[in-house]
């Protein structure tokens, strides 16, 4: 078993050999907190939640970090625009996003650290950085000087003669213009620490520097996040965290964007879809199998025909498991091993859409098999689609999943009853040869919305794609 992973540092795919045999620490950008999540935000967390399940299938013990960035400029534009606390608009917003996580089966990281209860980390830091001449002290600002640091722009492939660094307001005494804020000084009515360069806040790239060596030690295996993280954050990330003495990340893993009309969706472009909003309209699970079944690497164009063809392939497979269930009278157990098809593309750099088409080739197979009236063939291949599904957080009777299909269940009860009703009608127009009535009947079933699927056991109906 090797898994292999595209490491943005390296640009190329790599065996992935953990830095800990048995174990693997991976720390992801989790989310800044200044407004709910879209479901462009939450594409991130959705890709390395299945990398996460894959390598633990793979038998790999797992540490995720997913930080809350619940301070920086845009939370404090809020503040004022709002007339509210910054923190209060930050843990409103940190509940969004952990509801958004949650809805889409994310599982829990193992530690979610918030960047303002790191702020003695942080100093720490800043204090090693300048005794070793890798960043100053000036105005009540700290800055790290990037020329002293000869690594820098490695990641993002890009000459330092070029180089024009993001700079926010207030950030005053630069040496270099090329230098980044790691610290800022407090302006009034602005929160703000102190620290033995005066008070102020910390910067964006600072918070994550800090937490990641407080939970995942000087080096580490993975780091993710966004194609947008690559710089400055991430740029900024490795220089302070190396200068400072760390090894770091050991891989780097970014994922692609959801975009609309072509555009990274964001909140600034006025094109964000709120996951809150989402599903009120989607089913979760759908949701999750539209934007974690492409390849991380690859771009999602948003539209509701692709949500409509993700819904409607969802329905294939969750049809067939629920089929197979009722045939075998109780739940079956999903196989102890994935078909080594599936296990190959997972391998290779998370290929998912190369396993989910090991999904729905088996969904065929066990359908085939229903036909046939081959319970034990498609019982195996239940087991099989299972265990893959399970992967990839998509298993229909996984038990967070189960208050899905419980919603609406009076309801399904009251148009099921209506629906056989007619289904007896068109069986007894079928008995008489009337095949123009019966026909009819079906195809004003399907007109309403309804799929009819004629078997061993008589018609069965479920819902078809919007």
């Amino acid at each position: 078993m090797t898994i292999r992973l595209y490491d943005t540092s390296a640009r190329q795919i790599r065996d992935f050999t953990p830095l800990q045999p048995g174990c693997v620490s991976i720390y992801l950008c989790g989310a800044t907190v200044q407004a709910a999540p879209h479901i462009g935000h939450i594409r991130s967390g959705l890709n390395f939640d299945i990398m996460r399940r894959w390598f633990e299938y793979r038998g790999l013990a797992v540490t995720f970090i997913r930080n809350v960035t619940d301070i920086d400029d845009k939370i404090i534009a809020k503040s004022a625009e709002q007339n509210r606390p910054w923190w209060s608009i930050g843990f409103e917003n940190e509940r969004a996003f952990t509801n958004g996580y949650d809805a889409l089966g994310c599982l829990p990281p193992t530690y979610e650290p918030r960047a303002t209860g790191h702020i003695t980390e942080m100093v720490e830091m800043m204090r090693g950085l300048i005794e070793r001449g890798h960043a100053y002290e000036a105005d009540g600002n700290v800055y790290f000087a990037v020329a002293s640091f000869p690594e820098y722009l490695e990641l993002s492939n890009q000459e330092l003669d070029n180089l024009l660094q993001p700079s926010g307001e207030g950030e005053t005494g630069k040496r270099d213009p090329r230098d980044f804020a790691m610290w800022k000084a407090a302006k009034p009515g602005e929160p703000s620490w102190e620290t033995p360069w005066g008070r102020g806040r910390p910067g964006w790239h600072l918070e994550c520097s800090a937490m990641a060596h407080k939970y995942l030690g000087s080096a580490f295996d993975i780091h993710g996040g966004g194609l947008d993280l690559i710089f400055p954050h991430h740029e900024n990330e490795i220089a302070q965290a190396k200068a400072y003495g760390d090894e770091f990340a050991r891989y780097w893993v970014h994922n692609a964007w959801v975009t609309m009309a072509g555009e990274k969706m964001s909140k600034s472009l006025g094109n964000s879809v709120l996951v809150s909003e989402m599903v009120k309209h989607w089913r979760p699970v759908v949701l999750r199998y539209y934007l974690g079944t492409p390849h991380y690497r690859s771009m999602i164009e948003y539209s509701e025909e692709a949500l409509r063809e993700a819904e409607s392939a969802f329905a294939r497979i969750e049809g067939f498991v629920q089929r197979v269930v009722e045939k075998a009278g109780g739940v079956v157990e999903p196989a102890a091993e994935v078909p080594p098809a599936f296990a190959e593309a997972m391998d290779d750099d998370m290929g998912v859409p190369q396993a989910l088409a090991v999904v729905h080739t088996t969904v065929r197979q066990g359908n085939s098999a229903l036909a046939a009236d081959d319970k034990e063939e498609a019982v195996a291949r239940l087991a099989e689609v299972r265990a893959m599904l399970g992967v990839l957080g998509l298993d229909p009777l996984d038990p967070h999943w189960a208050g899905e299909s419980d919603r609406g269940q009076d309801l399904h009860g009251a148009v099921d009853t209506l629906v056989r009703m007619v289904l007896d009608q068109r069986e007894a127009a079928r008995a008489r040869k009337d095949w123009p009535t019966a026909d009819a009947i079906r195809d004003q079933l399907n007109q309403s919305g309804l799929v009819i699927e004629d078997g061993p056991q008589g018609p069965r109906w479920s819902l078809g794609p919007r």
